[in-house]
């Protein structure tokens, strides 16, 4: 019974203590895995603040990315209005600077059709005038030569009382004479209706000429013709005065095209006296087209075309003096479109050519 009671005793105390043990280790297991729990919260708390502190910082470069691209915007809008503000006033001055070169230009164009319409009704009252004088010389001539005849007429009755001989010597002498100077006095009437007829051709190339550089809008060009043009008609009043005289006999030469010319003194000062005038001419024909911003172009100028200011006396052939108008001409017009003194000088408010190259155009002679 003792040995029962010990055995007893010690199974129970061997079951308590291992209920002990068990419960020890239960609570070890509760505690680590307790232990284990409070790691994994720890770690998801952790977790989360770090999620939450991206999140924050992910939204607050948001916001900053946000506002640099609204800043960013707002910039370009603004650079946009002052552009678009800057090109509505270039577009608003452009178009008052169009609008002002418009009523220039306009302005311009009808102070030129009122100085054509002028320029007409004076040609047509010259030309009357001239029609007018044209048959008051002729009635003229015709008088003078019925004078003449009856002169004639008359020394001849006188003559024939006189000795047969001396009357036929006499007769022939005078009658060369007459012959001579009525050649030449006829000569120079021919020389001038040709003038006059060829001035009428001119005429009508002008009006072609005047459009067209309304229609180029070459102002400074146009400017020039008109002055050019208005020297002519001063040129054609003076010329409505001319009376036939004497100069003497030819005792100049000059070269043209490798052939020489006769002709008397004040011949010699009118060939000089074209070359001299073209040269100006010519000057300020080149100095217009290069204002214009226009091609070098001297053939095309009206007053190379005509090139006939300055012509009076009709003591040269106007075909002459056309020549060497336009020799002196060419070489103004390249010193004033290039802006340069290569043939010329300017001297007491006019333009003329250099007294060698004048020289080698002309190549003028005196005569024994």
């Amino acid at each position: 019974m003792l040995l029962g009671a010990s055995d007893l005793a010690n199974a129970q105390g061997r079951r308590g203590r291992g209920e002990e043990r068990s419960q020890e280790n239960q609570t070890e297991r509760d505690q680590r895995q307790q232990e284990r729990q409070n790691r994994r919260d720890e770690q998801q708390a952790q977790q989360q603040q770090r999620w939450e502190q991206r999140r924050q910082q992910q939204q607050q470069d948001n916001q900053q990315q946000q506002q640099r691209w609204e800043q960013r915007r707002q910039q370009q809008q603004q650079d946009n209005q002052a552009r678009q503000q800057r090109w509505e006033q270039q577009r608003q001055q452009q178009q008052q600077d169009n609008q002002a070169r418009q009523q220039r230009w306009e302005q311009q164009r009808q102070q030129q059709q009122r100085d054509s319409r002028d320029s007409q009704e004076r040609q047509q009252r010259w030309e009357q005038q001239r029609q007018q004088q044209q048959q008051n010389r002729d009635w003229e001539l015709r008088r003078q030569q019925q004078q003449q005849d009856a002169q004639r007429s008359r020394q001849w009755e006188r003559d024939n009382n006189r000795n047969w001989e001396n009357r036929r010597d006499n007769n022939n002498r005078n009658d060369n004479n007459w012959r001579n100077n009525r050649n030449w006095q006829f000569e120079q009437q021919q020389r001038a209706e040709r003038y006059r007829q060829d001035w009428q051709r001119r005429q009508n190339y002008l009006y072609d000429r005047q459009r067209l550089l309304e229609q180029q809008r070459r102002l400074n060009q146009l400017r020039y013709q008109q002055r050019y043009l208005e020297q002519l008609r001063r040129d054609q009043l003076r010329l409505q005065q001319w009376r036939y005289n004497d100069y003497g006999p030819y005792n100049y030469r000059y070269r043209r095209g490798g052939s020489y010319y006769e002709t008397n003194q004040y011949g010699a000062e009118m060939l000089q006296r074209a070359i001299n005038d073209g040269y100006e001419e010519g000057f300020y024909a080149g100095q217009a087209d290069r204002e214009d911003g226009y091609r070098f172009s001297p053939e095309e100028a009206y007053a190379y075309r005509d090139a006939s200011y300055g012509y009076d006396g009709y003591y040269v052939d106007l075909g002459d003096y056309q020549y060497y108008f336009r020799e002196g001409f060419t070489r103004g017009y390249e010193d004033g479109y290039y802006s340069r003194s290569r043939y010329g000088r300017y001297s007491n408010g006019t333009y003329s050519i250099l007294g060698t190259i004048l020289e080698q155009i002309l190549g003028l002679q005196l005569l024994n």
